[in-house]
C-alpha cells in the first residue's frame, strides 16, 4: 500500500510538479525585478513558439488549443492592467478568472482523441476560444466608467474574498476543475493528466499575484512549459516504456544495454504455451497473463531491471552481478509467478481489482501460469552484451525444450 501511494505520489510531482516548484523557488530566492523583467522578454513567446510547433508537428490540438488559451488570458490581462481604470477591467477579470479553469478542464478531455489539426471539432474549439475572447474584450471596452460605482484598477484589483481577488464564482469554477483534474489524474495516472493539474495551480497564482504585468505573464509561460514537459514527458514513455505492461520496452533495453559495465547477467524469460493460451482463451486474457507476469517481473530482487524484449518474452539484466548472485533473484521470480494462481476474469469481474473483495457466487477458474529462463553473464566468451543475451536465448530454449517450468544456465 505505501509503496503504491508513493508511486501514484512521485508521478503526480515528477516532472511537472517539480517545475512550478522551481518556477515558485526563482521568483522567491533568484529572481529580481531587472532580471524578471529582462526573463519575460522572452519566456513566454520561447514557450509559445515551442509548444506550437510540437503541437503541429505531431498533431497534438489539445496543446496548441490550452497553449492558446493560457496567451490569450494573459494577454486580455496585461492589455486591461495597462489601460485607464474601468469598471470593465473587474468584469474581464472575473470572466477571466471563471473561464480559464473550465476551458483547462474541457481540453483536458479530449487528449485522448486527436484526429488531425483541420478538423470540423478542432475549427468549433477553436471557434468558442476566439468567441470567449471577443466577448469578454467587448464587455471591457464598453463599460468605461462603471456606472453606479467607483471604477476598478486591475493592478490591484480585491475581490470578496480576503485572500484571494478571484471571485467567487472563479473559485468555484477553479474548485470544481480541481477535482475533475484530480480524479482523472487518479484514473489515468498520465503526464499530461499530471500537468493539466499544475497548469491550473501556476494559472491560479498568476491571478493572485499583487500586481497585474511581468509576475502574471512569468506564471502563465510556466504553466504553458509545464503543458510542453507533459507532452513530451508522454512522448517519451510511449517511445522507451511498453503500454500494455507498464515495463521499459526493448528500445529502453537497448540503451541500458549501452550502459552495461564489465561485469552484469542478463535472463531472458519466456510464458509457456503462451500461444496456446491464447488460442484457447482469447487476447484480453492474454493481455491478463502479460501484465501479472510483468507485475512480477517488475518486484524481481537483486538489483534486477526488467523490460518487455517481445510478444511473451522479457528480459531481466544484473548490473554489477554474477550469475551466481543474480541467480536466487531469479528463483524467487519463478516460483512466485505461478504462486499469484491467475484467475480467469469472469463477464462481471472488475477491471481492476477492489480495495475490499466482494463474496461472488460465480465459479473462478484459475489456469497455472509458468516461465522458462535462460540466464547468461559477461564473461571472456561472451563480451558483447548482443552476445550475452544470445547465450541467453539459448539457454532458454534449452529450458523450453527440457519441459519448460525451469532455469537454465
Amino acid at each position: 500500500m505505501t509503496s503504491s501511494i508513493l508511486k501514484i505520489f512521485s508521478s503526480l510531482i515528477l516532472p511537472n510538479g517539480l517545475l512550478l516548484l522551481i518556477a515558485i523557488s526563482f521568483l522567491q530566492w533568484v529572481a529580481s525585478p531587472e532580471s524578471l523583467s529582462g526573463l519575460i522578454r522572452v519566456y513566454p513567446y520561447a514557450v509559445l513558439g515551442v509548444g506550437l510547433f510540437l503541437g503541429w508537428r505531431f498533431h497534438r490540438t489539445w496543446l496548441i488549443f490550452s497553449l492558446l488559451v493560457l496567451t490569450l488570458a494573459d494577454r486580455a490581462l496585461l492589455h486591461c492592467a495597462a489601460g485607464p481604470p474601468a469598471a470593465g477591467s473587474r468584469i474581464l477579470f472575473n470572466s477571466i478568472s471563471l473561464l480559464l479553469p473550465l476551458n483547462l478542464a474541457a481540453l483536458s478531455l479530449t487528449t485522448q482523441r486527436e484526429r488531425g489539426i483541420l478538423t470540423s471539432r478542432n475549427l468549433i474549439t477553436l471557434g468558442l476560444i476566439l468567441f470567449q475572447l471577443l466577448l469578454a474584450m467587448g464587455i471591457y471596452r464598453y463599460c468605461p466608467t462603471g456606472a453606479g460605482g467607483e471604477a476598478i484598477k486591475l493592478k490591484s484589483v480585491t475581490g470578496p474574498i480576503t485572500w484571494s481577488p478571484v471571485s467567487q464564482s472563479g473559485l468555484l469554477a477553479f474548485g470544481l476543475a480541481f477535482l475533475l483534474l484530480t480524479a482523472r489524474f487518479l484514473l489515468r495516472r498520465g503526464a499530461i493528466e499530471s500537468g493539466f493539474f499544475w497548469v491550473l495551480i501556476a494559472s491560479f497564482l498568476g491571478l493572485n499575484v499583487n500586481r497585474i504585468g511581468d509576475l502574471s505573464t512569468f506564471y502563465f509561460s510556466t504553466a504553458g512549459l509545464i503543458l510542453v514537459a507533459s507532452f513530451i514527458e508522454t512522448s517519451y514513455s510511449m517511445a522507451y516504456r511498453d503500454e500494455l505492461t507498464s515495463l521499459p520496452s526493448r528500445r529502453a533495453l537497448n540503451e541500458a544495454l549501452l550502459q552495461l559495465g564489465n561485469r552484469y547477467t542478463i535472463a531472458m524469460v519466456d510464458i509457456d504455451q503462451f500461444k496456446q493460451f491464447n488460442d484457447r482463451h482469447g487476447h484480453e486474457a492474454g493481455d491478463q497473463v502479460l501484465r501479472m507476469v510483468a507485475s512480477q517481473l517488475e518486484m524481481v530482487s537483486g538489483g534486477g531491471r526488467a523490460f518487455r524484449y517481445g510478444g511473451e518474452e522479457f528480459a531481466v539484466i544484473f548490473p554489477g552481478k554474477s550469475l551466481k548472485e543474480a541467480l536466487p533473484p531469479l528463483v524467487a521470480l519463478h516460483r512466485a509467478i505461478p504462486a499469484t494462481n491467475f484467475t480467469l476474469r469472469g463477464k462481471g469481474r472488475p477491471r481492476k481489482r477492489p480495495e475490499v473483495a466482494k463474496p461472488s457466487s460465480a465459479v473462478r477458474k484459475q489456469v497455472p501460469i509458468t516461465v522458462s529462463i535462460g540466464v547468461a553473464e559477461r564473461d571472456a566468451k561472451y563480451t558483447e552484451p548482443d552476445q550475452v543475451i544470445r547465450a541467453a536465448d539459448r539457454a532458454l530454449y534449452r529450458a523450453k525444450e527440457g519441459g519448460r517450468n525451469q532455469i537454465s544456465i
